[in-house]
């Protein structure tokens, strides 16, 4: 299985223009006919104007069979591009290998958070998540992972993860209990030391993302 995530940067005040088509054309269209769509946002903390979309396919060839027909798609090409294309300002993709799948939140009505970390070249990507996963049970008692990736294409020596909480209140609490665990603490003394940037964006759920 293989992961893309697409981020679109809009023009300031069309966010909603876009998510209206993505919703509406795009999936009138698509479906989960030309990849599933796993989870689409909008982001609300860190960098504005974006939208957030994850597809999955069962590797690159399908990857690039279903959008090559997707691209032949005469209501794709009529309908859709025309509309988001005066919108768009920036488009980035990120093509993920999975550590720990996609899995939803047990309730829904959650904020997101998109966490990516660039690592040390050579080696430091792996040792990092050598290390998160051997400490994921122990993080998980606080807040539960959404999933986890590893980047193909796009972003080298990058991983990405993403969580789900309730609210704001809720992730500075768990995140607080977090960096009182003994465990996590002597995670984050070794985890660090392998990476080179981290960043984090909040993000709030289209409502038309599976992801809830």
């Amino acid at each position: 299985m293989i992961y893309e995530l697409r981020t679109y940067t809009v023009r300031p005040g069309t966010v909603g223009e876009m998510v209206k088509a993505a919703s509406t054309i795009s999936r009138d269209i698509r479906a989960d006919n030309f990849g599933k769509l796993e989870g689409y946002w909008i982001t609300e903390i860190g960098p504005l104007n974006q939208v957030m979309h994850m597809w999955s396919y069962a590797d690159l060839n399908e990857r690039a069979r279903l959008r090559a027909e997707l691209a032949r798609n005469p209501r794709w090409t009529g309908e859709y591009i025309p509309v988001i294309r005066p919108l768009l300002v920036r488009q980035e993709v990120r093509l993920l290998n999975a550590i720990i799948p996609p899995v939803a939140p047990a309730t829904s009505g959650n904020i997101y958070e998109f966490r990516n970390y660039r690592a040390k070249p050579v080696g430091g990507a792996k040792q990092w998540l050598d290390l998160i996963t051997g400490v994921m049970p122990e993080r998980e008692k606080y807040s539960k992972i959404v999933g986890l990736w590893t980047t193909e294409a796009g972003q080298p020596n990058e991983v990405c993860h993403i969580w789900a909480y309730p609210d704001l209140n809720a992730r500075a609490a768990a995140r607080g209990n977090a960096m009182k665990d003994p465990a996590w603490l002597e995670f984050l003394s070794k985890g660090t030391q392998v990476l080179e940037e981290m960043h984090s964006t909040i993000m709030l759920p289209a409502p038309h993302s599976p992801l809830q």
